[in-house]
């Protein structure tokens, strides 16, 4: 019987550097997600299932998703490119890491003046099924959410310098946040509002923010001082590519807040509800899918490069398999101990058995979507390296499509439960979408966009 080092030592160079990439990924994101664990206990224990819950989690939704989604399509169209790019000049790299970074923080700065300004208009359309307490809350929280915005455009970037290299500290400084919010939740003499969760905010961020950009810099060799521009020559492939995924990924990105809405009229409670089974759940997903898919794109693209196409493909769809069994495996298992998982974490101080029970109920409609997610997650990245973004983001506006159309059909029937069942429906197309295109679309050295 082989042990386990002996098997990893007999897989391809690539597939080890996948695994090995994913075993750091997952270390980081255990202590992470350990870290985001201990806020969300705290908050439970000083918050309980409340208004004040309620507001942090559709605000943090509401204010982050453009954010977000912004960071989540260039980092998959940039890492290629980074990638590419540590074979050129020093000149050439310096140049354009200066110009990118110039752009991010005057988009950023826009960004986070747009959201304090558009907010109350934001909380009257989407917000309208939250009650005047909580909306009160919700614009005071925006103080620590608009500068946000720019922190997180700033860290995306920074992370995606990182990954280039195959350095993966950023899984682990994505916590950061979530420790600083334990630590003010905690000291907090009171929490009758919402100033823990806001100043725990803000200082997370910035401090996150810092430590990545001087991590990037000591991989990349520079700082890359900002500069505005478009000289460098990665500018027209990288806008292109930037804008067909963004559409794709703006698409998805309103899977959050359509949630947010559609919990947001289902009662009182029903977002902070939500809130706590999507963070439970966040944690197997991250451990899971998130440690392959992370580790798996810079490998891809470098191997792309190389013109090895068909390569890349048996690698991805390799990975594909196994990640799909994990996924069900996990899903069985969750299943079982999900009221067990969520009394251990959350059932103390304003955290009733009541609450327990609620949120287990949802938990495990959402663990349906297992092992469609962690089977997907390795095709997105082969399909990123090998620039198919058409193809990407038409994938996602289907996905958000049937999204849509089962929170209508689902939520009013089956209540919170049924939010999370229609994200298990999305991956299950998503998957099958995926699979198709790298079955059956043929793959060249250098994809295409």
């Amino acid at each position: 019987m082989k042990t386990f080092s002996q098997r990893l030592a007999g897989l391809h160079a690539d597939h080890r550097r996948i695994a090995q990439g994913a075993a750091r990924v997952a270390f980081f994101l255990l202590l992470g997600k350990a870290a985001g664990a201990l806020k969300e206990m705290a908050v439970a224990y000083r918050y309980g299932v409340s208004d004040a819950v309620d507001a942090y989690q559709f605000t943090l939704t509401m204010a982050s998703w453009l954010p977000v989604t912004i960071v989540g399509a260039l980092s998959v169209v940039l890492i290629p490119v980074l990638v590419r790019s540590r074979r050129e000049s020093r000149a050439a790299r310096a140049l354009f890491l200066g110009q990118l970074q110039g752009w991010v923080i005057m988009l950023g700065v826009v960004l986070a003046v747009l959201s304090y300004i558009a907010w109350p208009l934001l909380l009257q359309l989407a917000g309208q099924g939250l009650d005047p307490r909580t909306q009160h809350m919700s614009s005071q929280l925006m103080l620590a959410f608009a500068p946000a915005a720019l922190l997180t455009l700033m860290t995306g970037i920074s992370a995606a310098r990182l990954r280039a290299h195959e350095r993966h500290i950023n899984t682990l400084l994505d916590s950061v946040p979530a420790v600083v919010i334990l630590i003010w939740v905690l000291l907090a003499a009171t929490v009758d509002d919402i100033g823990p969760l806001l100043w725990g905010t803000l200082v997370g961020y910035v401090i996150q923010s810092a430590w990545l950009l001087w991590l990037a810099s000591r991989a990349d060799g520079m700082w890359g001082r900002p500069r505005l521009g478009f000289s460098a020559h990665q500018w027209p492939d990288l806008v292109k590519a930037a804008g067909v995924m963004l559409v794709g990924q703006i698409a998805m990105s309103f899977v959050g807040p359509i949630d947010q809405y559609t919990a947001a009229n289902l009662g009182a409670n029903a977002n902070a509800t939500l809130g706590f089974a999507a963070r439970l759940l966040s944690l197997v997903l991250g451990l899971g899918a998130a440690s392959v898919g992370r580790a798996a794109l810079p490998v891809l693209a470098d191997v792309q490069s190389r013109g090895d196409a068909g390569h890349a493909r048996s690698v991805a769809l390799k990975w594909s398999v196994w990640m799909l069994g994990a996924g069900a495996v996990a899903a069985a298992v969750g299943w079982l101990l999900a009221p067990w998982g969520v009394a251990l974490l959350f059932e103390r101080g304003a955290f009733t058995a009541q609450d327990t029970v609620a949120v287990a109920h949802v938990l495990r409609w959402g663990l349906m979507q297992l092992p469609f997610y962690f089977g997907v997650l390795i095709l997105v990245q082969l399909l990123a390296s090998q620039n198919r973004y058409r193809i990407m983001a038409g994938i996602a506006v289907a996905n958000f499509a049937i999204k849509a159309l089962m929170n209508m059909v689902l939520a009013p029937v089956m209540g919170t439960a049924g939010i999370m069942l229609a994200t298990s429906c999305m991956y299950a197309l998503s998957y099958i979408c995926y699979v198709f295109v790298a079955l059956y679309l043929p793959a060249s050295p250098s994809g295409a966009r």
